[in-house]
């Protein structure tokens, strides 16, 4: 390592889910490069603008539905429960956008302060919480369509199913990955330091 190299850090948890920067025992040579501190950065920051762009379409999409909702003479019918879940669904709706467009403006009002590791860590945040926020909009959405649609409790049943649907695909699932490979990593550790002592 020269003097003007930055040194990475073992536990990065990045680490864990790229292998592409650690030895596969393949190719002629062995291991890459380790990944220097700014690169990780940069391609941290480039992940979470391209998994924006696959939020923010669907976000749109589903929110501009609902503005058109309350156009539509149907709309003069609805209950008054019916009207607060559809008031409840266009503000999460609303601040789900916020959020998952919040990355583009840190970034833009940051651009060329030296502060890339802040932005990717707040920006990452901003992209978890709008992740819940779209969750919810999705649930009060289809609350608002099967309560019209399907009659009597089944629509509140059919809504809970697909929200821990929803719970299980975009949290418990890569949780519990994240688990396991923090497992993985830190068995071979505890092994070694087994047969040395």
């Amino acid at each position: 390592m020269t003097m003007t190299e930055r040194p990475v850090e073992p536990a990065d948890e990045d680490a864990v889910c790229c292998p592409r920067h650690h030895s596969d025992g393949s190719g002629s040579g062995g291991a890459e490069a380790p990944e220097s501190a700014r690169d990780r950065v940069n391609r941290r920051w480039n992940e979470i603008l391209q998994e924006t762009r696959v939020a923010q379409t669907g976000v749109q999409i589903l929110f501009g539905f609902l503005l058109s909702v309350a156009f539509t003479p149907l709309f003069r019918e609805l209950e008054t429960f019916d009207r607060v879940v559809y008031v409840v669904t266009v503000v999460l709706g609303a601040s789900a956008t916020g959020s998952l467009i919040a990355p583009v403006s840190i970034h833009r009002f940051l651009s060329g302060q030296r502060m890339k590791d802040e932005v990717v860590q707040t920006a990452g945040r901003l992209m978890m919480c709008g992740m819940v926020l779209l969750a919810l909009t999705i649930g009060c959405t289809l609350l608002l369509i099967l309560r019209i649609v399907v009659p009597g409790p089944l629509a509140e049943a059919l809504v809970g199913g697909v929200m821990l649907w929803f719970a299980i695909c975009w949290f418990a699932l890569p949780l519990r990955l994240r688990h396991r490979a923090a497992r993985r990593t830190t068995r071979p550790r505890e092994d070694g330091g087994a047969a040395s002592s």
